[in-house]
């Protein structure tokens, strides 16, 4: 039983009037048509609700069923389509944040740091980038800048600060007298959360392990962290970025011997947004300056 179909009915009905006896008279109307018995007997299923078919055969309602079940017909499903991608089982954000620190710590060098990281399946937004993306610039610079994460422009070359906020990160640097030979870019993540969005704790969870030995074996004279994401992780705090820009801390690094001076500073992307920050951008590097020519 179903819901009423006139769609059925009418369908029924046209194809019962197209076998009558010969065609029908034109000249006849149609009110003068007598009734069709197997037209009216339709009409009375459809009405009572009988408007689908069940089954291929008729059954005989007044004789007792058997008790056993018939067998079902079997029906050949297509196969499913293979997938683009394998589905990684989940896997506990401890475990995940475990495994990254047994790498990073296995790593004597940055090559191999690296090496390490490629290798990497703990973090699931390696899945859908296109490039790891480690890092640029010169490894034994003085200054080591920390973002976030790479933008699509960096997903797709593989290096870190080449789209627009990396050509304005290097106005910034050119402005106090630095480059891409005199300073070592990074970032807390190596793959490009997708559409840009905000990491999330476990994703920044495994890749802290990596970032942590990063500065270890790079080991700098000043890290700076560019952005909420990169100063709040790294320092551990809950303030923002606008409670933290300008400020100098000390950064204790596992396998260094002393903390390594830490200045916040604005997200080059945050300044294009917001180019009326950019005085106290500027201020920040004025700062920066100031400490690398004093550390000589």
């Amino acid at each position: 039983m179903g819901p009423k179909s006139e769609w059925g009915r009418d369908e029924a009905i046209g194809s019962i009037n197209s076998v009558n006896q010969g065609p029908a008279d034109p000249l006849i109307s149609s009110a003068m048509t007598p009734p069709n018995p197997l037209a009216s007997l339709l009409d009375w299923y459809v009405a009572m609700g009988a408007d689908e078919a069940i089954d291929l055969e008729p059954h005989d309602c007044t004789v007792a069923r058997s008790s056993e079940p018939r067998p079902l017909r079997s029906f050949a499903l297509p196969s499913p389509p293979a997938s683009p991608m394998s589905v990684a089982p989940l896997v506990a954000p401890a475990a995940v944040a475990a495994s990254a620190r047994e790498l990073a710590e296995g790593a004597q060098t940055l090559a191999e740091l690296e090496a390490a990281v490629r290798s990497f399946e703990g973090c699931h937004l390696k899945r859908t980038a296109t490039n790891t993306v480690f890092a640029d610039g010169n490894p034994a610079a003085a200054v080591m800048i920390v973002g976030e994460a790479p933008g699509a422009d960096e997903d797709r070359i593989g290096r870190p600060f080449v789209g627009r906020a990396g050509q304005l990160l290097d106005r910034m640097l050119a402005a106090i007298g630095l480059d891409r030979t005199s300073a070592y870019i990074t970032n807390v993540l190596f793959w490009r959360p997708p559409g840009n969005r905000k990491p999330t704790p476990e994703e920044i969870a495994a890749c802290l392990p990596f970032l942590w030995r990063h500065i270890a074996l790079a080991h700098p004279k000043v890290v700076v962290m560019a952005g909420g994401t990169s100063a709040t992780t790294l320092l551990g705090r809950i303030e923002g970025i606008m409670r933290l820009r300008g400020r100098w801390f000390d950064l204790p690094v596992p396998g260094l011997a002393a903390p390594v001076p830490a200045l916040a500073i604005f997200h080059p992307s945050f300044l294009l947004r917001t180019p009326a920050r950019k005085g106290e951008a500027w201020a920040d590097l004025l700062s920066l300056q100031a400490r690398l020519n004093a550390i000589g």
